[in-house]
């Protein structure tokens, strides 16, 4: 019979065996503020225009160069759970805006590293989250003061480029003009009149070769394929769309064919051909030019197909059949049948172009206005070209937070630099501990600007001494200048530097919530996890 041997006394006792617990300052308080400390620090480098890149290898061997904090956090699969929510404060900003992800963590990180020293001065963890939280209140009631520029008309090329320009430059820092011309256009182009900005109907079609200046926007939809055919060009094209594959149809039940001579193996032959011939007849009596398939397309259909002198495209993604189909206004049909006028498609121009040396089909739309648009982004490596991708994905998604609010915030630190002066005052006139927390809040905002003149090899002591002297002076949208030879400070606000007014809004919101969150924390509990032993790997293993 096995001895029963009691379990030390206490929470030990009370859990199942292999959990862990961690309560108390040291164990609980410090480790998790230490753990999002460590992840602010890694983005941190990688902020603002002079932000450096990082290389991330996922577990799927893919490789990312690229200083974009929500691709970098994605692929980094952070196991911390402190750590974690930090990187989901970061998603919901990626979310709610598009863009600021990397503001929300750093910030996020330099208020745990200022409580972090209030913590040991004696304060409670309820004291400094109640002077942040105070400290933040004012931040967003002082943000609609600070605005100084606004988007009236979002028709308007020259107003939306402005707003655009900054968000582009943090990513592609000496293209962003160009990126942004081409950004501002292809979104004015397909901005609906009456529903809400989409941002998935800008797409983009990265074809390797060339460089950034040979990048175009195409009114419709570009796919870097080939056709099924011999025919390459159509105009005024009627387009029907099939999410079937283009052939023979199958019986639905299997059957036996008894045949008895050569004459009748042929007669079998041809009546199966006569039923194809008469279907795609069929379609091709509705005015139908242009046969779209997310199935393959058989070798008797093609040849009927190219009799009729119609074009043939395959599309393999069922999302690319529905956005042709939004951009062309058909329906999908299921059944190799004959359409509609109100199933049929209409395209002013389908046709096969060469970029570079990739083949392209191109469904473009010239006199009317198209629903979808697509960026043809050209680079010499596909790296290259993701990190393009990913700066379009910040501009269109910073159009879209425009449409819900044209308001501008001066950028370059001006924003962060004037809260902070703010708040610093707030925090003299408040009594008792609270008024601790509040100052170090507009510490840890100077981080912000400090960043910027740190990344940009600058030192970050004489930026914020000129910065405190122009805001004292009541230029409130004075920030760094990261172009200077020296340490030097410019007008954000006629230099064109902006912020969207909700990514601030949003991002200073998230970033201290997810900081409370984290200090509010007094004991941490973890299970025993779960699954047998991991596979053994097999170092023999030849991918040949």
């Amino acid at each position: 019979m096995a001895i029963h041997i009691p379990k030390a006394p206490g929470l030990a006792q009370m859990l199942k065996e292999g959990s862990k617990h961690f309560s108390g300052l040291d164990e609980a308080v410090y480790r998790n503020i230490s753990a999002c400390k460590q992840l602010s620090q890694t983005v941190r480098s990688a902020y603002g225009p002079r932000g450096l890149n990082k290389m991330v290898i996922n577990h799927l061997e893919k490789l990312f160069v690229t200083n974009d904090a929500a691709t970098i956090i994605r692929e980094l699969d952070v196991e911390h759970p402190a750590a974690k929510l930090v990187v989901l404060a970061s998603q919901m900003q990626e979310q709610e805006v598009g863009d600021g992800t990397n503001f929300v963590i750093v910030f996020a990180g330099a208020l745990l590293l200022a409580a972090e020293e209030l913590l040991r001065m004696g304060l409670t963890a309820s004291e400094v989250t109640n002077g942040y939280e105070s400290a933040l209140k004012l931040c967003l009631n002082e943000l609609p003061n600070l605005t100084c520029y606004q988007v009236t008309d979002f028709r308007d090329e020259d107003q939306v480029f402005k707003a655009l320009r900054t968000a582009i430059m943090s990513k592609q820092y000496g293209n962003e003009d160009f990126l942004a011309k081409h950004i501002t256009r292809a979104c004015i182009s397909i901005l609906p009149e009456n529903t809400t900005f989409n941002v998935d109907s800008i797409r983009v079609c990265k074809i390797l070769g060339s460089g950034i200046h040979k990048s175009e926007v195409v009114q419709g939809l570009v796919f870097a394929r080939q056709v099924e055919g011999d025919v390459s060009k159509k105009s005024n094209a009627k387009v029907a769309v099939y999410s079937c594959p283009f052939d023979a149809m199958q019986t639905e039940t299997k059957g036996t064919v008894l045949i008895h001579s050569a004459q009748e193996l042929m007669n079998f032959s041809r009546d199966e051909e006569s039923l194809l011939e008469k279907q795609i007849k069929m379609i091709v009596d509705t005015g139908v030019n242009v046969v779209v398939s997310g199935g393959k397309f058989g070798e008797m259909a093609l040849h009927f197909l190219n009799k009729y002198d119609i074009m043939a495209v395959r599309l393999n993604s069922k999302f690319d059949l529905r956005r042709l189909c939004k951009v062309v206004d058909a329906t999908v049909l299921p059944k190799m049948v004959a359409p509609t006028p109100q199933e049929l498609g209409q395209c002013d121009n389908v046709y096969v172009s060469e970029v570079g040396e990739t083949s392209v089909v191109i469904f473009k739309q010239d006199s009317t206005e198209s629903k979808i648009c697509t960026i043809v982004v050209r680079g010499s490596t596909d790296n290259y070209m993701d990190d393009i991708e990913r700066a379009i994905d910040d501009g269109v998604n910073t159009f879209k937070g425009l449409t819900k609010d044209g308001r501008c915030l001066p950028g370059a630190g001006a924003i962060e630099t004037e809260l902070a002066k703010r708040v610093t005052s707030y925090g003299e006139t408040c009594p008792g501990l609270d008024q601790y927390a509040i100052k170090k809040f507009a510490e840890s905002l100077e981080t912000i600007p400090k960043t910027l003149a740190e990344n940009a090899g600058l030192k970050s002591a004489e930026i914020m001494t000129k910065l405190y002297a122009s805001h004292q002076e009541g230029l409130t949208t004075v920030g760094v200048d990261i172009e200077a030879d020296d340490v030097a400070v410019k007008d954000a606000a006629k230099n064109d530097i902006l912020d969207l007014f909700v990514t601030k809004f949003w991002a200073l919101k998230f970033a201290v919530n997810a900081a409370c969150t984290i200090l509010k924390v007094d004991q941490v509990f973890m299970s025993k996890p779960s699954g047998g032993p991991k596979a053994k790997t097999n170092d023999q293993y030849d991918e040949d």
